[in-house]
């Protein structure tokens, strides 16, 4: 159960207060009950050293049976001097003692009572405070300002109240930010599509607008143009498909099926994806590695991202070159390099070489910039790390974590 600790404080004030109290006018009772009764007993004994006076014969039994018997009381006797038995007291002097303890009394009763109210009201005035405090940081964050000092919190209801406001305030503030960083995205994004499919798009316009313009074109040149048509038309393609993929793995849409695959049979359909481009440039791929290492991932999403990064060792390979893949497993991770050794990546360009849209010095007219930043999002997100390598030759390097 959550602690009330300044409730709990100012209940054992308040009960330190009436305990307090209680012995106080305990003491006080007891102080009056000897005033009275010192004060009586003085005038008894007076009454008795006068009766003395008068009757020496009087014995100290017969003084004491008159004091303690109890019998019945003239009246008659007292009312000659204004008094009443049942009201007043016959020592007049203790009429004077009982009216100032009476004063005392009440006056002790009724600040008691202010101390309790006061008690009272100042934890209740704690708790307004708190609440109007608590208020006015909801103001605050429906005007979206996302600042709260909980510094002076402590373990009292409110507070509790106060710290889970603040876990909401930096989860809105959490969200606002995603939110703006997300709004700077697309629009990045949308601006860099747009820029990507623009050129493309321009090309197809101007060799449709040249076939349409010169019908008495010939047919080497429209074969020409058709190629390229289809070349530019390729290249939409490959940018909407990458897009696309990159969209569902930042929305978390894609639902990965792991499973414990080889390595060889990653590498081995990653190898037929490129097959046709390395025989165009005539570039060998040679394999090396245990054959019996494995990977706990998605085959297709896998396969995918080894595809593009070799595609790109391809594009920047030199025609008749070679690139390496190695592999291998051990207790941490798995792992695979691909190395190429063509004309390499400037050092200005790594560290932005995963980076969306991003084309380098050595890329290739054709590129788009989308393969290396799609690749990289796909093994990230099956618990995988790549890092790439530029000195003599290119090397990507991957790494499965277990």
């Amino acid at each position: 159960m959550k602690n009330k600790i300044e409730l709990r404080k100012t209940l054992i004030c308040i009960l330190c207060v009436i305990v307090l109290a209680v012995a106080l006018f305990g003491a006080i009772y007891v102080y009056q009950y000897k005033v009275y009764t010192n004060n009586f007993n003085n005038k008894i004994a007076m009454i008795i050293t006068k009766l003395t006076e008068e009757y020496p014969n009087l014995s100290e039994s017969e003084l004491f049976e008159i004091v303690n018997k109890q019998g019945n009381i003239k009246e008659k006797l007292f009312d000659t001097y204004g008094i009443d038995l049942n009201k007043d007291a016959v020592v007049i002097e203790n009429e004077r003692i009982f009216s100032k303890f009476l004063i005392c009394n009440i006056i002790f009763i009724v600040f008691i009572c202010i101390i309790i109210l006061f008690l009272f009201l100042r934890y209740n005035k704690s708790k307004d405070k708190k609440l109007n405090e608590i208020t006015k940081y909801i103001e605050e964050i429906n005007n979206k300002n996302y600042k709260l000092d909980i510094d002076d919190n402590s373990e009292d209801e409110l507070s509790i109240l106060k710290n889970e406001i603040y876990k909401t305030t930096i989860m809105l503030k959490e969200i606002a930010e995603n939110s703006k960083q997300d709004k700077i995205k697309l629009k990045d994004s949308l601006s860099d599509i747009s820029h990507q499919l623009k050129t493309p798009l321009t090309s197809i316009t101007i060799l449709i607008d040249n076939i349409i313009d010169n019908p008495e074109m010939d047919k080497e040149t429209k074969a020409e143009f058709a190629k390229d048509i289809k070349r530019e038309v390729t290249n939409i393609n490959f940018l909407v498909q990458a897009l696309l993929k990159l969209s569902k793995l930042d929305a978390n849409s894609v639902k990965f099926i792991n499973e414990d695959v080889t390595v060889e049979s990653i590498i081995a359909e990653s190898m037929k994806n490129v097959a046709v481009l390395s025989d165009l440039r005539n570039v060998k791929i040679q394999v090396n590695g245990d054959k019996n290492a494995k990977v706990h991932c998605d085959f297709k999403w896998q396969v995918e991202a080894i595809t593009n990064i070799l595609k790109n060792a391809i594009e920047h390979s030199n025609t008749n070159g070679n690139i390496q893949i190695n592999y291998e497993e051990n207790q941490v991770y798995t792992k695979i390099e691909i190395i190429d050794y063509g004309v390499g990546i400037d050092k200005e360009d790594l560290p932005h070489i995963f980076e969306r849209f991003y084309k380098g010095k050595n890329s290739s007219p054709e590129s788009v910039g989308i393969g290396l930043a799609l690749s990289k999002s796909i093994i990230e997100n099956n618990n995988g790390y790549i890092s790439v390598e530029a000195e003599q030759e290119t090397k990507f390097i991957i790494k499965y974590f277990k």
